[in-house]
């Protein structure tokens, strides 16, 4: 093994889905990982603190992202209308690779411990949203509610998009999603 190769990341991350579909999340060892990935495990240590972080690694930049564009919406938006730039700029973040999403769904839908990580990440994403909410000065409850309300059409939209056979852009989705929500309450 090399000294250095470029995109380490990247390899770990490929690495450890492939095994992780292949033997299952508890049956991978981080050793096996990096062996995969032609690194050692010492460099997946530097790139993430567990393993499985290499599945949750770039949730608080995908949280700062939802909040930033939240945060950007015109002061005249609404709440559900500043949720719905957020969840735009989420789509257009997220949509690049529909396999790689797959595979992840497959190995966090396999795994309690893994579920409940991904809810504990739904959780601080609803927080984060609700506080930056708070910021364009909603009221407490309206921003709770506007920030969970977005977080489950994340939810829904993002399922829908790695399941759904037919090819489509997750912005589309999502927003379709957004959509049918606003429908529900006329």
């Amino acid at each position: 093994m090399g000294r250095w190769e470029p995109n380490a990341s990247g390899r770990l991350r490929e690495a450890a889905l492939d095994l992780y579909v292949e033997r299952g999340f508890e049956q991978t060892t981080v050793a096996e990982i990096a062996a995969r990935a032609g690194l050692t495990a010492r460099t997946f240590f530097r790139h993430f603190a567990d393993k499985r972080e290499v599945l949750f690694a770039g949730s608080a930049e995908l949280e700062q992202h939802l909040v930033d564009a939240l945060v950007g919406a015109p002061a005249e938006a609404s709440p559900m209308d500043a949720i719905g730039v957020a969840l735009d700029a989420g789509a257009a973040s997220l949509g690049g690779n529909r396999e790689l999403s797959r595979r992840r769904r497959l190995v966090i839908a396999a795994n309690g411990e893994l579920q409940e990580r991904e809810l504990i990440k739904m959780t601080r994403l609803a927080t984060a949203l609700a506080d930056g909410l708070r910021r364009r000065g909603v009221d407490e409850a309206d921003a709770r509610l506007a920030a969970e309300a977005g977080v489950s059409v994340f939810r829904v939209a993002f399922e829908r998009w790695v399941t759904e056979p037919e090819e489509r852009a997750l912005p589309e989705v999502m927003r379709e999603s957004f959509d049918r929500l606003r429908s529900l309450s006329r």
